[in-house]
C-alpha cells in the first residue's frame, strides 16, 4: 500500500511522530514536503520557517529510522500546492491531522474528477503538551513548549 502525508515540519515534534508512525503502519510513505514558497502561505501564524532542503535533512533523519523499524520505504517530494501529492493515482492512504481532514476531502473531490479512486483518509489525533494543549511547531518556535510536549521553564514562571 502507498500512503501519502504533507506538512511543513518545521520543527519536526512528537505530533508529527505519531502521523509518521501511523502512515508507516499502513505502508510505503511519500512525504509531500512544502516547497519555499508554500511554506509561509500554509502558516496561521507569520513565523519563520527554514529552508526546504534544511527541513528535508532534519525530515529525512527522522524517517529513516522509523521506515526501518517496519520494513517500509519511504520518499521526500515538494509540496507546490496544498493538495499537492495526494491527488496522483499511485495512492491508497491519505494520512492527515484533524485541522487537515478537510484538505483530505478536497484532494478525494479531485481524484474523482481525474478518475481516480479516492483514498482512504487516516485522521491521527493531536498530541497534547504538559500543559493540554496541542503540540504543534509554532509553540515550539515560540519557546512555549519543546518537541515532546514539555512546557519550557521560561513559561512556568509566568503562571505562578
Amino acid at each position: 500500500m502507498d500512503v501519502a502525508l504533507g506538512g511543513t515540519f518545521d520543527p519536526v515534534h512528537d505530533g508529527h511522530r505519531r502521523l509518521f508512525e501511523r502512515a508507516f503502519e499502513l505502508g510505503d510513505v511519500t512525504v509531500g514536503l512544502t516547497s519555499d514558497d508554500l511554506a509561509p502561505k500554509t502558516r496561521h501564524v507569520e513565523r519563520h520557517v527554514r529552508s526546504y532542503d534544511t527541513r528535508k535533512a532534519a525530515l529525512a533523519d527522522e524517517l529513516e529510522a522509523l521506515a526501518a523499524s517496519q520494513n517500509r520505504e519511504f520518499e521526500i517530494r515538494p509540496l507546490e500546492e496544498p493538495t499537492g501529492i495526494a491527488t496522483e493515482p499511485q495512492f491508497d492512504y491519505l494520512v492527515v491531522s484533524p485541522e487537515t481532514r478537510d484538505g483530505g476531502e478536497r484532494i478525494n473531490e479531485i481524484r474523482r474528477e481525474r478518475g481516480h479512486d479516492p483514498l482512504e483518509v487516516i485522521v491521527v489525533p493531536h498530541v497534547e503538551a504538559d500543559d493540554g494543549d496541542i503540540i504543534s511547531s509554532t509553540r515550539i518556535v515560540n519557546d512555549e513548549i519543546d518537541e515532546h510536549g514539555n512546557v519550557l521553564e521560561s513559561n512556568t514562571d509566568s503562571r505562578d
